[in-house]
């Protein structure tokens, strides 16, 4: 690996990071500085949806800034309005917007659903799909998650038979997290019941407004409405929305997970939120709760948090180090994936107790809240991290057969 920039590279990054601050909107840009807690809601999506009236002015003028740019999906084709670039340079771009805590536009859609169309879809599919989800027109939810089949995400039994030129869906998904703020859905949904598990899923595209679609909120532990429950009933699907063979739609959704599992910016947003820390029990407001609090117990925790973050990158260079050679990466991804959001919640415990009896104190506004209730809020909201996108034991399990070559248990 080659920790340094090339010169190519060297330049890339200062023309990327110009761009950002020349053209970041303000309201984000007082968002970074915003030392209040932003919990899970607060994305790109959430803004140009539900957001108020300056938010939505906000995303719809950096999407439009970036799409401009080329850099809406940094790795897509130009050809397909992307920005054709390198894995490295991709790399480096999510690298600056992380550091500058500027939103990624599209969220799944571009991130996801955009680049499995490109390897899996039709020419007739790329037409319909891409250039509306480049522009923001379609906005995608994700529809894999089931009441019996998270984890396991092969046993998915939610049901798509086919009916003439359609197919018709009934069951019901879990987990989906942005149903409430998207006007498409993608999905895996049976259609051989009597084949193998993996082997009878076939993968869908729809319209949500399609009768028979029924979002209903999960509100989370932390008071959020970050994800739904969403029910099929009768739902009738154009044969056209199929990606990929029919039946093989396991293979494609692997195809979509592969890049789900890439990120490469949670060492930058962790090591901001320690900075955070440092800086605020440094302060008068700081020190005035340590007393109640435990920082000569914790210091060497942060300080091992700090070295954490480094580890975190450097796991994350390594994904795309293997990418940049024309690699898959495997195991290296499941390393990434379960260290960074065990990470996530090893600092949100150590600022817990490093405040002491203050963490108790949910409302940021109030005069008793340690670091505007930060790590109080995020231990609620990282909860999650662990099980969503493939679970810490899946990935431990991954890593054993795959990385260590274990035998299955």
């Amino acid at each position: 690996m080659e920790w340094a920039d090339s010169a190519e590279q060297a330049e890339f990054r200062t023309s990327v990071r110009s761009f950002i601050q020349n053209n970041l909107p303000g309201f984000y840009q007082a968002r970074a500085d915003d030392p209040r807690p932003s919990g899970l809601e607060a994305d790109w999506q959430e803004d140009i949806v539900h957001g108020s009236d300056e938010a939505k002015v906000a995303a719809k003028e950096w999407a439009d800034a970036l799409l401009e740019q080329g850099w809406s999906a940094p790795h897509w084709p130009k050809e397909y309005g992307g920005g054709g670039m390198s894995t490295m340079e991709q790399f480096i771009f999510n690298q600056e917007m992380a550091e500058l805590e500027a939103p990624k536009v599209g969220g799944s859609g571009l991130s996801l659903l955009g680049p499995t169309v490109l390897v899996h879809g039709t020419d007739d599919q790329k037409e319909r799909l891409l250039a509306p989800t480049l522009a923001g027109d379609i906005l995608w939810a994700q529809g894999f998650s089931e009441p019996g089949a998270g984890s396991d995400l092969a046993s998915l039994q939610t049901r798509a038979v086919r009916d003439g030129d359609d197919y018709v869906i009934n069951g019901q998904k879990m987990w989906t997290s942005t149903a409430h703020k998207s006007n498409w859905i993608f999905g895996m949904f049976r259609t051989d019941p009597s084949a193998p598990k993996h082997r009878g899923i076939s993968f869908l595209v729809m319209d949500m407004s399609t009768p028979g679609i029924n979002v209903r909120p999960i509100i989370s532990m932390g008071w959020e409405h970050a994800t739904n429950e969403t029910f099929y009933e009768d739902v009738r699907v154009p044969a056209s929305n199929l990606i990929g063979e029919e039946n093989r739609g396991w293979y494609v959704g692997v195809t979509l997970l592969d890049y789900e599992r890439s990120f490469v910016d949670g060492a930058i947003a962790i090591r901001k939120q320690l900075d955070r820390l440092r800086e605020n029990v440094q302060s008068e407001h700081g020190r005035s709760m340590l007393e109640h609090g435990g920082l000569e117990r914790q210091r060497l925790d942060i300080a091992q948090h700090y070295i954490d973050t480094e580890v975190m990158f450097n796991f994350s260079f390594r994904v795309i180090s293997l990418q940049s050679r024309g690699l898959i990466p495997n195991y290296e991804a499941s390393t990434t994936k379960m260290f960074n959001t065990e990470l996530l919640q090893r600092v949100s415990r150590t600022g817990i107790k490093t405040y002491g009896l203050y963490s108790n104190v949910w409302d940021p506004d109030s005069p008793h809240s340690p670091q505007f209730s930060e790590f109080t809020q995020t231990n609620v909201h990282s909860v999650v991290m662990t099980i969503a996108g493939g679970s810490s034991e899946i990935q431990r399990n991954i890593i054993a057969t795959r990385g260590l070559q274990l035998p299955r248990g």
